[in-house]
């Protein structure tokens, strides 16, 4: 297996449309993953994402509940997207050479809760049976494929401060808002099988209260990469007037992921701003780089100025 390049959509929350399908073509990406929140449970996107010509997989965040217990809007969803949404369920992506499995639907982090949309449509599932389907999805991918979680919160054990990847921002007190389902099913698959990625989103980039940044990147001991991918709003301008496109980007080797950033395309596919988190080799990100690349991030408005010279790998 060469060197994949995988695109990530964070929470798109409306802001998905034809000039994103434009970029794609132009940056071609081997798969593309979409990590929910797609928007207040309208339908418009899920068909959008039914016109793209590139292997993709997709969960469903909380607000695409559209805030109907009934579970109506879930489940039209969810029909319009059939076989690209993996929640609880694993999608071959072939090609390129890609075993995805989905994290609990329609999640809004906090542990283990099951909204009434979403038991409306999947029934009741309490969290050791969510973190066994999981893990079954997970087991049954061919061992020769790497194998990417792909939920729209991420598990618990990344931090309980604000500024950590699932760390409770909009209250004094900060927490841990991970998924305890999906990290119950983390450490089983790990016994078992590598896990070199795991993606998420819902916990915005930029912090409530005016606290700051999010820390966007972790990688444990173990090999296993943990990226959230939640910079909201994805679509602005720069100073200059120019449209950007947000997406994050891995490259992800048989060793594991080699690269982590950033991007932020023009709408003619040319890579304008790069936030680098990570580079395996030959070294990695000074955190002082990485602190001063988040000054010029857009996650706080629909603008952003020009970025100082990156160094690159």
């Amino acid at each position: 297996m060469g060197v994949l390049q995988i695109a990530i959509a964070g929470d798109l929350h409306d802001q998905w449309d034809h000039s994103d399908h434009a970029v794609l073509e132009d940056i071609r990406p081997d798969a593309l993953l979409v990590v929910g929140d797609l928007s207040d449970g309208r339908t418009r996107i899920p068909g959008l994402l039914r016109q793209l010509r590139l292997p993709l997989a997709c969960v469903l965040g909380n607000h695409d509940t559209g805030r109907d217990s009934s579970g109506g809007r879930l489940r039209h969803q969810l029909d319009l997207l059939g076989d690209l949404h993996c929640g609880w369920s694993l999608r071959t992506l072939t090609p390129p050479g890609l075993a995805v499995v989905g994290g609990r639907p329609a999640t809004a982090g906090g542990g283990h809760h099951l909204s009434q949309a979403a038991t409306a449509v999947f029934g009741p599932v309490d969290l050791e049976d969510s973190a066994r389907r999981i893990e079954r999805a997970a087991l049954a991918a061919d061992p020769a494929l790497p194998l990417v979680l792909l939920a729209h919160c991420g598990p618990t054990g990344l931090g309980s401060e604000a500024r950590d990847p699932c760390g409770r921002d909009w209250k004094r007190q900060p927490c841990d808002w991970g998924d305890h389902d999906l990290a119950l099913a983390l450490e089983r698959i790990r016994a078992r099988r590598p896990v070199p990625l795991v993606v998420f989103g819902h916990m915005h980039h930029t912090l409530r209260r005016q606290q700051g940044e999010r820390i966007t990147f972790l990688r444990d001991r173990r090999g296993t990469a943990y990226l959230n991918a939640a910079c909201v709003p994805r679509h602005g301008e720069d100073e200059h007037g120019r449209p950007l496109r947000h997406f994050s980007w891995i490259h992800l080797g048989q060793e594991g992921v080699e690269r982590a950033s950033h991007r932020w395309y023009g709408l003619g596919g040319e890579l304008l701003y790069e936030e680098l988190l990570w580079c395996a080799a030959p070294r990695q990100v000074p955190p002082s780089l990485r602190a001063e690349v988040l000054d010029f991030s857009p996650q706080s408005s629909s603008s952003i100025p020009s970025p100082p010279v990156l160094e690159r790998c």
